[in-house]
């Protein structure tokens, strides 16, 4: 039998998963924000999405001097037009250009709308996939100021496919980042942020270079974060469940796809993804297999020990979930194939980089 003090990483992690959620930062409801606001919207080849979003945009209370700025980025299924159809003039529709050298397409098409919205005080950055709340704007400019913050990263809720995957995103930082730490600390390494909704300080946008420092960056949020750091300002995590929804993706194909582009450049090195992937089906998915084994070998002492480390993580899982807006049951019950799957996510995305097979929006990531 097992020593029972040998539990201590899984209650450890999970621990620090209730004390994170304890902690949330939650943007206020109903706020009035007197600042000027711009609302950046960069799309390329989102005609099949783009409605909810740009009407909650349009929707939006609480925030009377706001602009609305949206970037078509040479989409060839009608977007403009219905950009155009829906809004009228109540937004600035700008039209993408050709990539300069050393660009990817997203920090290009935020940089260019961050430049057409020069009079604004606050930016909000905002994904054709998430949908807002009508006082989420001014709520979240009410928290970058409350907290202090250069760059709040407001989490959606995420909803549409995936539910085995997509949960692992705010489980992931709840469970394993110190937010207050990251919150304080000056170290552009101890740093996170979610590109599908942020609220930032448009001085501090600046002192930062902006989306030109993080042109070629695949992750371009959490290379804006960093070079907030970097530039001597402070950055902020809060849950935004409450008042936005991000719908990421509609099939498991174009989930792949997506968390393939990026995976191979969140953890520095192919050794560093490889022991984070080994860390991750260690504590989470070995349990639960190691329980079946020991009870077909008829070792209860052990099946009961392994079983208390499955339970332990799921309960890390279900603390995430009702801290963030997320489903618990049952999808925490699955949290070893999460595991697994993410692992074979993070696998299939070095293999695609290492094959020059990358692509996100028709081009090459």
């Amino acid at each position: 039998m097992l020593p029972w003090f040998a539990l201590l990483p899984w209650v450890a992690l999970t621990g620090h998963t209730l004390i994170n959620a304890a902690l949330l930062r939650r943007p206020p409801r109903r706020a009035v924000v007197t600042e000027r606001v711009a609302v950046l919207l960069p799309l390329r080849d989102e005609a099949g999405r783009v409605t909810p979003c740009l009407e909650s945009l349009l929707g939006q209370s609480g925030v009377p001097e706001l602009e609305i700025y949206v970037l078509d980025d040479g989409s060839t299924d009608g977007t403009a037009d219905l950009v155009r159809e829906i809004a009228g003039d109540k937004v600035h529709l700008l039209t993408g250009a050709a990539l300069p050298d050393g660009w990817l397409g997203k920090p290009h098409a935020c940089d260019r709308l961050a430049a057409a919205a020069r009079d604004a005080d606050v930016l909000v950055f905002v994904d054709a996939d998430v949908v807002l709340a009508p006082d989420a704007v001014a709520g979240g400019v009410a928290l970058l100021r409350s907290a202090g913050a250069t760059l709040l990263s407001p989490y959606p809720r995420i909803a549409g496919s995936g539910r085995l995957v997509q949960p692992l995103l705010q489980w992931s930082w709840l469970t394993f980042l110190p937010v207050r730490m990251m919150e304080r600390s000056p170290r552009p390494s101890l740093a996170a942020a979610g590109g599908q909704w942020l609220v930032i300080d448009r001085a501090g946008y600046e002192r930062a270079g902006g989306h030109a420092a993080v042109r070629a960056d695949v992750l371009e949020d959490i290379a804006l974060a960093r070079a907030v750091k970097r530039s001597g300002g402070r950055i902020a995590l809060a849950d935004g469940s409450r008042l936005a929804t991000c719908h990421m993706y509609s099939s498991w194909r174009e989930l792949a796809d997506g968390y393939s582009k990026s995976l191979w450049a969140s953890f520095g090195s192919a050794t560093g993804a490889a022991a984070v992937v080994v860390l991750l089906l260690f504590l989470y998915a070995a349990p639960a297999i190691a329980t079946v084994v020991f009870l077909a070998m008829a070792r209860l002492d052990l099946a009961a020990w392994s079983l208390t480390a499955y339970l332990t993580g799921v309960l890390g899982r279900v603390v995430s979930a009702a801290a963030t807006g997320g489903r618990s049951r049952p999808d925490a019950l699955a949290h070893p194939v999460s595991i697994v799957l993410f692992a074979w996510l993070v696998v299939r995305s070095f293999a695609l980089r290492r094959r020059g097979l990358l692509t996100w929006r028709g081009r090459t990531v």
